[in-house]
């Protein structure tokens, strides 16, 4: 009788071949629910570089045909009297503020080229390299100005030219700076991270 419950209640299993242990299947769930979410996809470093030469190289140019053309002439009016072009020598930040602190504005642009090139390394979201990239490209045109200018080096004063009415007169790495910046914000707001993780503020 011992014998005849033995074989019914035990599962016909191959000669030679051992059972499969049981699964547990909460185990098994919770075991990749502990996983933690990694970034995919390529960094964005080469985009961030990018946008980063385009903003530069566009400043730069943009200056160095200001100086060459418009320097000591008239304006130029784009849209009436709501645009034009003014050349400008600023030795304050952008907007022509605080022009009596020419090398702190030059130290801190300097301070920020180099935290953006190190927070390159953790950098997977696209919309974050363009950002950065922005900010790049702008502080290097200014700081370019703030160096090779007169009256001297860190000292340089940065050539400003397009003049809205009623606004101060900027250039296109200050334009760079604020885009870059207001999209920092954006996507801080919106709680994605350099690393292109999303967190919930």
């Amino acid at each position: 009788m011992a014998e005849a419950e033995r074989i019914i209640g035990t599962p016909d299993i191959p000669e030679g071949a051992e059972a499969e242990p049981e699964h547990d299947e909460g185990a098994a769930a919770g075991h990749v629910a502990e996983e933690p979410a990694r970034p995919k996809g390529k960094r964005r470093i080469a985009v961030l570089f990018a946008v980063a030469a385009f903003a530069y190289l566009l400043d730069l140019g943009s200056k160095m045909l200001v100086v060459a053309k418009l320097e000591h002439h008239a304006p130029i009016n784009v849209i009436g009297d709501w645009l034009r072009f003014e050349a400008i020598r600023n030795a304050g930040a952008a907007f022509g503020i605080g022009e009596a602190f020419t090398v702190i504005f030059t130290v801190i642009a300097a301070a920020v080229i180099v935290v953006i090139v190190r927070l390159a390394r953790k950098l997977y979201s696209l919309p974050w390299a363009i950002a950065l990239g922005l900010l790049l490209g702008g502080a290097l045109g200014n700081l370019t100005d703030r160096i090779f200018r007169s009256p001297g080096v860190f000292e340089g004063a940065v050539v400003d030219f397009i003049a809205p009415k009623g606004f101060a007169v900027f250039n296109l790495a200050d334009s760079a700076i604020v885009c870059g910046g207001i999209l920092i914000v954006l996507l801080s707001f919106r709680g994605l991270d350099p690393d292109g993780t999303v967190h919930k503020g």
